[in-house]
């Protein structure tokens, strides 16, 4: 996944207007983005400009989750906003689900495309989060 965020950075950095916070980033990625699960047998990672441009499904911003964090994280981090991965499940050894949060200046907050507002996610019995380096990303 890091790879598709660093190959996004370019394109968050002109999709976005500067100066916006991470929840007016949501609402403007959650107003463009459609949940679609994987084909079967097919994990897509795809990267911001696949999404929107060159979408798999051939419709503008439809994904899953792991397409969505790699969005959001791309669009936080030009922005200037510290992100971590966060993977859960109700499986210790398996996860189903991938989102991150973004640290407002204050505090971190769940950043989870998947959910329907800023600052939740569903509730899973297992989660881990990971930090991003940002040196990997550039």
């Amino acid at each position: 996944m890091g790879r598709q965020v660093a190959d996004s950075l370019n394109y968050a950095d002109l999709y976005l207007p500067y100066n916006v916070t991470p929840k007016e980033i949501f609402h403007i990625l959650k107003q463009n983005t459609t949940y679609k699960h994987d084909p079967v047998g097919v994990e897509l990672l795809q990267s911001m400009p696949s999404l929107m441009d060159d979408n798999y499904w051939g419709h503008s911003g439809w994904g899953d989750c792991d397409c969505f964090t790699i969005t959001g994280i791309a669009c936080c981090t030009v922005r200037g906003y510290k992100t971590k991965y966060v993977v859960v499940g109700n499986s210790k050894t398996a996860p189903s689900h991938v989102y991150f949060q973004v640290h407002d200046g204050k505090k971190w907050v769940d950043f989870d495309l998947v959910a329907p507002y800023y600052g939740v996610t569903k509730p899973y019995k297992y989660q881990n989060s990971f930090p991003i380096i940002e040196k990997q990303l550039y």
